[in-house]
């Protein structure tokens, strides 16, 4: 059984948690600017216990992070829990996370990248909806946010389905090191890889990340799944090809739907042509509908996607990708 989580409405608290790296790393000028824009949105912003704690690994001890989600879900003035930003060590939580306490305690849970681990973790163990999107950080921008802000707000404060459309630029900088001088590229589109027509829950998220729930009971049902799939920085041709054969070979990837694929990372150096060749040469991808240059993953902006909520694409004449919020 699916459980969604409330939506959000103005004069709702939010709580921070760092799951990850710790908060610490968050300058207060990006503070103050995403404070502020969840202000706006008539958000009130707290903080738990021990996210700005932070060791030799910039994060907490896994008890410490443990608390702090437990003690989200639990406070019941809390309506929706961001994470602060993203990392490499939260599947560290995933056996000692109280896995009742979250499903008798449902509520909004949004992040990405090391994230993924969580998102996908508690939607295989509780069937509560999660949600990949945007960090507590990441509204700290000063420019390129209104797209991320606007499909923050269709997920979160709305009950109508929507169709996702794309960026107009896009944007791959270090940007909370120089917010004045930002470099944004026009965004070319949506590129149809397979034609068809897909429906199905949506699962997934970071790649590399997705992949250390294999093998576990943490690695939700791949049957009757769209797939976002994206990866980051560290990524590079010959280690994305080997992750993506990694994920094809798990129980019943047969059975997927449709795959929609993030924005690559400049640096990951993954050129249009090599992307193509990855996915031509892989003979379990060729009946599936695949689209790829989706707003979503490491570079800005981003979309808000519901893990374990339904999806339907439609590749054939056009892109189109609907989202159900319920």
């Amino acid at each position: 059984m699916m459980i969604f989580p409330e939506k959000l409405k103005r004069g709702d608290e939010i709580r921070i948690i760092a799951p990850s790296k710790s908060l610490s790393l968050i300058s207060e000028e990006t503070r103050d600017i995403a404070n502020k824009c969840f202000e706006e949105m008539g958000l009130k912003v707290s903080f738990s216990k021990n996210c700005e704690k932070s060791d030799e690994f910039d994060s907490s001890s896994i008890e410490e992070r443990i608390e702090d989600l437990h003690e989200a879900f639990l406070n019941k003035k809390i309506k929706g829990i961001f994470t602060a930003l993203g990392g490499y060590n939260a599947n560290q939580m995933l056996k000692f996370i109280d896995y009742e306490l979250i499903k008798n305690n449902p509520k909004i849970i949004c992040g990405y990248s090391d994230i993924t681990v969580l998102l996908n973790a508690i939607y295989k163990k509780t069937g509560m909806i999660t949600y990949l999107g945007p960090y507590y950080s990441t509204f700290g921008m000063k420019k390129g946010i209104d797209y991320t802000k606007n499909y923050f707000k269709k997920i979160f404060f709305n009950n109508e389905d929507f169709i996702v459309e794309k960026s107009l630029e896009w944007s791959d900088d270090l940007w909370f090191l120089d917010q004045e001088n930002r470099i944004f590229y026009k965004n070319e589109g949506y590129r149809i890889i397979n034609k068809g027509i897909g429906k199905g829950k949506i699962i997934g998220g970071n790649l590399s990340t997705l992949n250390l729930l294999q093998g576990t009971e943490y690695m939700p049902n791949l049957e009757n799944t769209i797939l976002l799939i994206e990866d980051d920085k560290l990524t590079f041709p010959e280690n994305f090809d080997r992750d993506l054969q990694s994920l094809i070979q798990q129980p019943n990837f047969e059975k997927v739907r449709g795959i929609i694929f993030g924005r690559f990372q400049i640096t990951s150096k993954m050129k249009e042509e090599i992307f193509l060749k990855i996915i031509q040469s892989k003979k379990e991808l060729r009946n599936i509908p695949i689209v790829s240059n989706v707003d979503f993953g490491h570079t800005t902006p981003q979309i808000t996607f519901p893990i374990g909520g339904f999806s339907e694409i439609n590749l054939v004449d056009k892109v189109e990708i609907k989202i159900s919020v319920k």
